[in-house]
């Protein structure tokens, strides 16, 4: 059997008894994170593609914190993009502000739509407890 716990950082207690998924599920010291997305603790999209971008990494930082780790604990990365080509500068930017760089095996997938109107990017990871 294997040891598995569902991890729900505080502030996403809200979009747990919503939504009804795990922000992340964590197996041994393997933190498997779902797609984290620019939104407030009550649910609602930030308009401001900057400001959406800071926000999904601050949700996906609080997730790996209630599971143990940190960004550079993360060994694979998949970015999902709406109109990628006109926010991949603005994403870049963000992403070289906050998360640290080469660490780790990154896809970026450019996608129709997300789970919501106006989202604009899903950041999802599997990271490895240091």
């Amino acid at each position: 059997m294997t040891d598995r716990q569902i991890i729900v950082p505080d502030g996403m207690r809200l979009l747990f008894e919503q939504a009804g998924y795990a922000p992340a599920v964590k197996v041994g010291k393997t933190l498997y994170c779902a797609g984290q997305v620019g939104r407030t603790p009550e649910l609602s999209v930030i308009e401001d593609p900057e400001q959406q971008f800071l926000a999904a990494w601050e949700n996906l930082r609080l997730v790996l914190e209630a599971g143990g780790c940190e960004f550079k604990d993360i060994v694979e990365m998949t970015t999902f993009h709406v109109d990628m080509h006109s926010h991949m500068p603005i994403f870049r930017r963000v992403k070289d502000e906050v998360f640290p760089r080469g660490t780790c095996a990154w896809t970026c997938i450019g996608v129709g739509e997300l789970a919501r109107p106006g989202l604009l990017v899903e950041i999802k990871c599997v990271a490895v407890e240091r």
